[in-house]
């Protein structure tokens, strides 16, 4: 039960950083171009006074249920090695964390990322680790 609960947690948050990101992408960066400069950043940052109140936390219970699960989900390494879904799941964590680390800079001590500034990248590792959790059950 106590696991179901947190990975039901996860995906909920999963869904708001992911969906925040998507949203990014698809529709604000786009928006500005149908917009002059200035209602382009006035609205945009209109969206995002709320989004700053929201998003970040949503990572963080993210990255924090992960490492909850990650115990249950990783088991035993074998005397063969590690099996594929286990290399599978460290490749996935060391993404999640990456992401979890950078928006706890970001949001906490107000360090700007020196490189990937967009949202593209974060946005693309967070895809990557959906697919990575759905093809780690079947490697």
């Amino acid at each position: 039960m106590f696991f179901t609960l947190i990975h039901t947690i996860h995906l909920l948050a999963a869904f708001v950083y992911g969906g925040f990101l998507f949203t990014d992408i698809l529709f604000m960066q786009k928006m500005q171009k149908s917009l002059s400069a200035e209602e382009g950043a006035a609205c945009r940052e209109a969206i995002m006074v709320h989004v700053r109140k929201v998003v970040p936390y949503a990572l963080f219970v993210v990255v924090g249920t992960g490492i909850v699960m990650f115990p249950y989900v990783f088991g035993k390494v074998a005397p063969e090695g590690l099996s594929h879904l286990q290399i599978v799941l460290l490749i996935k964590a060391f993404l999640g964390l990456w992401l979890g680390v950078r928006g706890f800079m970001q949001k906490v001590f107000k360090i700007n990322p020196w490189v990937f500034k967009s949202h593209y990248f974060p946005f693309t590792l967070v895809v990557v680790i959906i697919v990575l959790s759905q093809i780690m059950w079947v490697v």
